[in-house]
């Protein structure tokens, strides 16, 4: 391992101080778990600062720079070999099995789809694509990594057909390897309210369809960026197991990126599942792994093991992506994009908003929840289904539910 990952796993000890016996048997038990991140990144590549700025001379576009920088920082590590170690370096010191790898949402989703595709290609003795529970478990016997695809939109088409013609690419896109949906990102859309409407509007007729067609499908409902509202009913809607794949409970600290209990309530009385987000900002404030392992014990309580999973959304950048992007000469200022446009008093200045954590939270720190899992006294049990076996679970819920061409 390099220093960066060692400082930011030293960061973890710091805060958790575990015995010797709790840490030997924690980090054991996480190298025999299959360890699933409910949605989060493999790590991300330095860019090439000479060939970006070489683009921006020659006239390329907005659109031109922000694919070329989002290919570079997804599949750097295909042609350079340093960048190639240290990202297996990271995901290796973070124990993870299977990693649901957002894939973004919008125009951009099928390129950067492609993009990872590459890099699993160009890494064979490393990563696999996975689209079954059975290829994850196959991952950790042959000792290597999957990797499942999650979307942040639904892909509709915009013909305005029929509610069946607009979603009519669902099923397109599980062939293509999506597991995982969100109904919404922050803003609302023709089917339901973002976290960040302040007006908390519930599901649409269309969003009413959208589940049933996700849950025909085989794709997994994800409400991890949706309004309250919209989430319960969405819970309430489905007729298999839901999502929110990266969130917080209100209960402990309300924010309008976590969930208030009837929410999480409503996606466990389903079945479904609540992945406890690593963003401090979601957590409290907090920049102490403690404080993600708090809201672990609030969904204990309140609706129990079977219905925790663990989703940081927080991304580890190799040792060059600081150097390199402090080399690309400045851009023009660009206005947020309307997903980014987080409503005004979110704090979202505040350091603890870096999702690209060195901290007790950063991405290569999961084996040391399992740590401090094993401190709060769960069952080895209780922290293989958190730390894996319950996405699968309902992984394979969704897919057995989904309607064939056979007619099941």
């Amino acid at each position: 391992m390099n220093e960066r990952i060692q400082a930011a796993q030293q960061a973890a000890l710091d805060v958790l101080k575990p015995s010797e016996k709790d840490l030997e048997h924690g980090l054991a038990l996480h190298q025999e778990l299959v360890v699933v991140e409910t949605y989060g990144f493999a790590p991300y590549c330095a860019p090439n600062a000479d060939l970006f700025n070489q683009a921006m001379e020659e006239g390329a576009s907005d659109a031109e720079l922000q694919e070329l920088f989002n290919e570079m920082r997804v599949a750097q590590c295909v042609d350079d070999p340093r960048e190639r170690e240290e990202f297996q370096a990271a995901w290796k010191a973070s124990g993870i099995t299977a990693l649901f790898q957002n894939a973004g949402g919008g125009p951009g989703l099928p390129s950067t789809m492609a993009h990872y595709c590459q890099v699993v290609d160009a890494m064979p003795d490393f990563l696999m694509r996975a689209t079954l529970p059975e290829h994850a478990l196959a991952a950790k016997k042959a000792g290597k990594q999957a990797m499942l695809f999650s979307s942040n939109s639904i892909p509709l088409v915009g013909d305005q057909s029929s509610a069946e013609g607009e979603l009519r690419l669902l099923r397109a896109f599980y062939s293509l390897g999506f597991r995982q949906m969100h109904m919404a990102y922050n803003r609302g859309n023709l089917m339901a309210d973002g976290c960040c409407e302040p007006r908390n509007a519930g599901l649409t007729d269309l969003g009413r369809k959208a589940v049933a067609a996700m849950n025909d499908a085989g794709i997994i409902v994800d409400v991890a960026h949706t309004g309250w509202r919209s989430s319960r009913e969405a819970a309430e809607a489905s007729r298999l197991p839901i999502i929110a794949s990266h969130t917080s409970c209100c209960g402990l600290f309300e924010h309008f990126r976590g969930k208030p209990d009837d929410v999480i309530q409503a996606i466990a009385g389903g079945d479904g599942l609540v992945g406890v987000v690593w963003v401090p900002a979601f957590l409290g404030g907090s920049m102490d792994l403690n404080a993600m392992l708090d809201h672990v014990d609030y969904l204990a309580k309140l609706v129990g093991i079977d219905h925790i999973g663990i989703g940081s959304d927080v991304n580890w950048h190799t040792t060059g992506m600081k150097e390199q992007a402090q080399r690309i000469k400045p851009r023009r200022r660009l206005r947020p994009g309307l997903s980014g446009l987080w409503p005004p008093d979110c704090g979202q200045g505040d350091p603890s908003w870096n999702m690209a954590r060195e901290d007790s939270l950063a991405w290569v720190n999961r084996p040391y929840a399992t740590v401090g899992l094993v401190q709060r006294g769960y069952s080895d049990d209780d922290i293989a289904k958190i730390m894996g076996r319950n996405h699968l679970r309902m992984l394979k819920d969704n897919m057995d539910g989904r309607k064939t061409l056979a007619g099941d």
